[in-house]
């Protein structure tokens, strides 16, 4: 039994704004489409007699049809020739498979034809994916060029039906005009233009069609030979279609690069939210980058504000123009043998050189910024200003150690600076037993306890369970051996709700250097932590949405690039790779199918056998994946671009599309061939049931060496108990197979 799940994107498209007129005398036939698109969201009318049906289009707003040609008391034809030109659009039900049936029926306006054979249920799951589809045409236009009026006419007429948005032109000066003053989705060119030269025109116009604006360009042309095709090609078309054309040929070409284009549109807008998220960082935070020698090459505002060095001076010098004498070199040792050796990012803080002779310290992030093949090619510095912390602690650590008779001037400057750390800090106190004495106002502002609620209390009631004990074991072995202790806390407020704070504790001593009290001294950090935590979950989410959107056009269920990334995660752990690069292919491998935009629907769709063409057809969604992704800087979109080119490769060689062979095919791409593999023959689908569990595995240890990397096959067999846990955990909500 089917079960038939619709995608929906609720901001884009809602089917309860839509009515379906289901005409047909089968009752079980009728019952089945009426309740498959009730079940879709649709408000729907069914009607088993043609005369019935007319009666219900007089009476009731109806958007779109599904028409059985052969009904009791008349041919459903009568309905498409008197409905020809209205706005209702039709689907044709039909036990006949005649070309010629197909072609009167797209030339009456009919929007897909659908014989009632044994891919019938298929397709029925198509129709709402259809018309979100023509729902979606309304805003794409589609320009004509092409200088026969009845071409027009007729490219006009069926894109018109398909809810596209039509602009025509009969030579390039009227072409130019409308693509300049229009947003134009898909041109159709003629070669003929008259006296004009359609590929000439392209020729010529490239760079703002194609470039710029980038349109893709379909080509008509009556005589098609090798020069023709090359020289569209190179002019920037898309397609090349023969005259006279095939209707349902141009229908599904134009649908699917328009659908491309959207689908490169999205890609785009997302790309441009990163980007909306470095440039907050950027206006937030002191920024800098460097080259591989260290020599920076930008500084965003905030690091000119605080340091005064203009851009001119900064950019193209090292950043020992910025370097404090006291800062031990120690410091910047460590800082280089960590970016530069290990590839990993530095954490720590550096005292700085202004320009004026002044002095300013910031927590700093330096990270390496490594291609695909691991080679860094900067140096990026993240990092906040946090002088009034360190002056704080320097004050407690020497200033108040003056002598007797200096006391009362130690005294009026103590509270000098205990009115700066009241003002722009969290200030606790707390005995050598560590209970709390004194908490200032920003202390009761930020944590939501009252004074009652903490003095005599200890600091555990600010604890958060994320943060690890060894911290605080760290902390009360670093004071009580007379040392300042510095790190990020995350802790938790009195309504339990967390916020990280920049801590410094320092020891308090006596004449007798006895400790007597701790100070802490607190700045609230937290607005940081979840800027950053926010572009790291946005990338995520891009990424897998974008994983998504390859699955929603295929056969692919919800949660099968979620399985594939926790299978992913699981056997990159037992072979032994990085905590970070464990984490790159987690996030990436939901990425392997995104190829899949570029594959038409008949193929992607289709239920039974492809056929060599359409196998080879097929298997461009991976070059058409690692071209979507190319040219990226981000760790997890270079992973991604890996996954999706090499998922396909096979130990042997003889994968696809390069027929890499072993260790030449990336670690990314034999764990995601794995991953891959087992949810596919693990999962149910329309065309197949899920396999039993001993012939999966039985199929793995005859693959062994062949399709896949043999100590990759051992580990997973070795530990197949928890991937069937993982299984199990990400199970489909519905049904995708039928008996």
């Amino acid at each position: 039994m089917y079960k038939i799940k619709c995608h929906i994107d609720e901001n884009i498209f809602n089917p309860s704004n839509y009515t379906i007129l289901v005409i047909e005398d089968s009752k079980s036939m009728n019952k089945i489409l009426t309740t498959t698109m009730i079940k879709c969201g649709y408000k729907c009318f069914n009607a088993f007699t043609l005369q019935d049906g007319k009666n219900i289009l007089i009476k009731e707003k109806i958007d779109y049809i599904i028409l059985d040609i052969h009904l009791p008391d008349g041919n459903g034809y009568e309905l498409i020739k008197q409905y020809e030109h209205a706005p209702q659009k039709i689907f044709v039900l039909t036990t006949e498979a005649d070309k010629q049936v197909r072609d009167i029926s797209f030339q009456r306006g009919v929007i897909d034809f659908m014989v009632k054979d044994r891919n019938f249920l298929h397709n029925i799951s198509q129709i709402s994916q259809t018309i979100q589809q023509l729902e979606d045409n309304k805003n794409k236009t589609i320009l004509i060029i092409d200088d026969s009026i009845i071409i027009q006419e007729q490219l006009k007429d069926i894109f018109q039906n398909r809810n596209y948005n039509i602009q025509v032109a009969s030579n390039a000066t009227q072409a130019m005009e409308v693509i300049q003053t229009n947003n134009i989705d898909l041109i159709i060119l003629d070669v003929n233009l008259g006296k004009e030269n359609g590929i000439e025109f392209l020729q010529k116009n490239k760079t703002e069609v194609v470039i710029k604006k980038d349109i893709p360009v379909m080509i008509l042309s009556g005589i098609i030979d090798t020069s023709l095709i090359r020289d569209a090609i190179k002019a920037g078309a898309i397609d090349i279609l023969s005259k006279p054309f095939i209707l349902e040929e141009i229908i599904l070409k134009v649908d699917m690069w328009i659908d491309y284009k959207r689908q490169k549109d999205e890609i785009s807008k997302s790309s441009q939210i990163l980007n909306e998220y470095k440039d907050t960082v950027d206006e937030g935070c002191i920024v800098s980058k460097t080259n591989v020698n260290g020599i920076i090459t930008y500084v965003n505002d905030k690091f000119c504000e605080l340091s005064g060095f203009s851009q001119k001076e900064l950019i193209g010098k090292n950043h020992n123009i910025v370097r404090h004498p006291d800062t031990p070199k120690e410091v910047f040792k460590e800082l280089w043998e960590t970016i530069k050796k290990e590839k990993k990012t530095w954490h720590g803080k550096v005292k700085n050189l202004k320009k004026d002779g002044g002095y300013y310290w910031v927590d700093a992030y330096i990270k390496p910024i490594l291609n695909k093949q691991g080679e860094i090619t900067e140096f990026i510095g993240l990092r906040v200003d946090i002088t009034d912390q360190e002056d704080v602690k320097e004050y407690f650590k020497h200033k108040l150690d003056g002598s007797q008779k200096d006391l009362e001037k130690s005294i009026k400057l103590a509270k000098e600076y205990e009115k700066a750390i009241n003002e722009s800090n969290i200030l606790s106190r707390s005995d050598i037993n560590g209970k709390i004495t004194y908490v200032n106002d920003k202390f009761i502002q930020e944590t939501g306890y009252s004074k009652e609620d903490v003095l005599g209390k200890s600091h555990n009631i600010l604890s958060h369970p994320d943060t690890p004990k060894e911290i605080y074991k760290e902390l009360w072995h670093t004071i009580k051996n007379g040392n300042v202790f510095n790190n990020i806390i995350k802790n938790k407020r009195k309504d339990g709700s967390a916020y990280w704070v920049d801590t410094t504790v320092v020891p308090i001593f006596d004449d007798h250097n006895n400790i007597i009290e701790y100070m802490a001294i607190r700045h609230d950090i937290t607005d940081l932590f979840t800027l950053h935590k926010e572009i790291e979950e946005t990338q995520k989410e891009i990424v897998y949405k974008m994983g998504e959107i390859g699955e929603t056009r295929s056969k692919e269920t919800g949660n099968h690039v979620k399985r594939v990334a926790y299978y992913s995660k699981l056997l990159a752990q037992l072979y032994g790779l990085s905590e970070e690069e464990v984490n790159n292919l987690f996030t990436a491998s939901p990425m392997h199918d995104i190829g899949k935009v570029g594959i038409p629907d008949e193929i992607l769709k289709k239920p039974g056998k492809l056929t060599n063409s359409e196998f080879n057809l097929m298997k461009t969604h991976s070059i058409i994946g690692e071209k979507i992704l190319q040219n990226s800087n981000r760790a997890i979109l270079q992973a991604a671009q890996i996954v999706a080119y090499q998922h396909h490769e096979k130990w042997d060689g003889s994968g696809y599309p390069q027929g890499l062979k072993g260790e030449d095919i990336h670690i990314y791409g034999r764990i995601t061939a794995i991953a891959d593999v087992f949810d596919a023959l693990g999962s149910d689908r329309c065309y197949k049931k899920a396999w039993e569990d001993e012939r999966i595995f039985q199929l793995f240890e005859d693959e062994k060496g062949k399709h896949f990397d043999p100590i990759l096959v051992d580990l997973f067999l070795d530990n197949k108990e928890q991937f069937m846990k993982i299984r199990d955990r990400y199970q489909d909500d519905e049904i995708y197979y039928t008996e």
